[in-house]
């Protein structure tokens, strides 16, 4: 049963085969089943028909033997009836021999002299008792179907037709003739067999039929589907092969006409981000060694800014900040090529997130030269290890961090930290600004920002988010984002206990509690 299931679920043959049997079977048995009526009706009617004449023939005939042996003694009509119901038991038309049955009726008068006969030790029981009382009311023939005893204990389906009949000196009698159905049977069981062998060996041939068919239109399609999992494979050069002219050929030339392209366009892409990626990489290191030189001229200029004019020094100030944040793009730059590259690797130890994130939210408390808004740390359990790329999870919470300090206005930011046996969640919520919800699907992209006329206190690079993303999916995790304008934004990440494993839910949801709980952050 369950391979049945299984064929079902994933061959097209089997359903198409498996339900054009079925219907076929549903079909052939009502089509056969009017037939063998029809048959089985038009051959009774028939039999009856025939029996009935015959009866008629005889029933006449036994009357004028009756009215000639009038003049007879007894004993000679006794011999001359039983010589009738001989003559009359072999002389049907059916290959089956018909039996005759005189009996007295009951309401006859009372004589000493008894001709109740029967031919083929027939027992006179055998006649139905409905038609014997038909019989003695009517005087028309009277027919009934009923199985025939004999005295040997046989039991014959036949067919009773009887009549009133006069015996001189006797009174009235009634005469049975009693046609057996066994050729009638043997006939109807002969067109039952034939129509079932025929139904049958009609269904397998319709079987065959439709698998032959359906066999030739569904071979392109699973060479189509073969040749598509081998181009989801990254093989590009496979083709479907042409053998005719029909529609499967014309689908088959579609195909290829569509893999060819596909196979073009790919390379074409291919050759494309190679080269970005060249070039990203290459313009990143060249710019490396004019950035240091211009780092150390920096330097020693804005270690002698208290003796320039106070408009000199503020453009040193500037100039250094202006050299760290170029300093960070090129490393966002460095980064993200190795991303596309896909040479980007884990470095997993074991560590506490919880101090961690403690720690970066003191080192952006310390390293800023205005008043910074709150950062707090709320968590269930005091630690929580996990095992992962300690420089990228702390990248990811130092990009998260900024990215709420930035959009905060001032109001506090409130990391949360729910650890499961599996997965570790990190809400990071921050109360400023906020993000409406058609930006949420382009938080991630690099370079995306979304206010880029507003000025900030902390300029980012525009890639912090999108490569706290691809860190986050290293490690088989994932970077969800939730903001609405006027009610802050909820960043959270989600990554397994041991990097590589996989997350099977997520701790903290994106939409915040204090969405639907006011209180939730008091």
């Amino acid at each position: 049963m369950k391979g049945i299931r299984h064929a079902l679920q994933h061959s097209l043959v089997t359903k198409v085969i498996l339900s054009t049997v079925v219907l076929s079977l549903g079909v052939i048995l009502l089509t056969g089943s009017a037939l063998y009526s029809r048959l089985a009706d038009g051959i009774q009617s028939t039999s009856l028909d025939s029996s009935l004449a015959e009866s008629r023939y005889t029933f006449f005939n036994a009357e004028y033997q009756m009215l000639a042996s009038q003049e007879m003694k007894v004993e000679e009509r006794k011999r001359a009836l039983a010589e009738f119901v001989v003559r009359t038991s072999t002389q049907g038309i059916n290959e089956e021999r018909r039996e005759v049955i005189f009996v007295k009726t009951p309401s006859a008068k009372t004589v000493t002299v008894s001709y109740e006969m029967s031919s083929n030790i027939i027992k006179n029981s055998s006649i139905p008792e409905d038609l014997r009382k038909r019989v003695q009311k009517n005087p028309k023939i009277e027919y009934a179907y009923s199985p025939a005893k004999y005295n040997n204990g046989a039991l014959v389906d036949s067919l009773f037709v009887g009549q009133k009949i006069k015996i001189p000196d006797a009174g009235r009698y009634e005469m049975y003739i009693v046609f057996s159905l066994k050729n009638q049977s043997a006939t109807l069981d002969l067109i039952k067999n034939s129509l079932t062998i025929t139904g049958i060996a009609l269904l397998l041939l319709i079987a065959l039929i439709t698998w032959l068919v359906v066999r030739q239109v569904v071979r392109p399609v699973r060479e189509a589907a073969r040749i598509a999992s081998q181009f989801t494979n990254g093989d590009y050069s496979q083709r479907m092969t042409v053998t005719s002219t029909d529609e499967m050929a014309s689908l088959a030339n579609s195909y290829n006409e569509m893999a060819q392209s596909i196979e073009q366009q790919i390379s074409r892409l291919e050759h494309l981000s190679r080269v970005q990626q060249r070039f990203v990489s290459d313009v990143t290191h060249e710019l490396r060694t004019p950035l240091t030189t211009l780092r150390m001229a920096s330097e020693v200029i804005h270690n002698q800014r208290q003796s320039f004019d106070p408009l000199v020094a503020r453009s040193s100030e500037l100039l250094a900040a202006q050299l760290d944040r170029f300093e960070r793009l090129l490393e966002d730059l460095l980064e993200v090529s190795r991303f596309d590259a896909e040479v980007a690797v884990l470095e997993p130890v074991d560590f506490d997130v919880i101090s961690l994130i403690t720690r970066c939210a003191k080192d952006f408390d310390t390293a800023s030269d205005v008043s910074s808004p709150e950062i707090q740390v709320k968590s269930d359990q005091e630690t929580v290890t996990i095992k992962a790329d300690i420089r990228r999870v702390e990248r990811i919470m130092r990009n998260l961090l900024s990215n709420a300090l930035d959009h905060s206005e001032g109001k506090k930011i409130i990391v949360t930290v729910v650890a499961t046996d599996s997965e570790v969640g990190i809400g990071v919520r921050d109360f400023g600004s906020g993000l409406d919800e058609s930006a949420l699907i382009r938080v991630f992209d690099r370079f995306w920002r979304a206010d880029p006329s507003r000025a900030r206190v902390r300029g980012g690079t525009g890639l912090g988010l999108s490569i706290s993303l691809e860190d986050a999916r290293l490690h088989n995790g994932e970077l969800d984002a939730w903001g609405r304008p006027g009610l802050g934004a909820h960043f959270v990440l989600t990554l397994p206990r041991k990097a590589g494993d996989l997350i099977n839910a997520r701790p903290i949801k994106a939409a915040p509690l204090d969405f639907h709980q006011e209180s939730f952050y008091q």
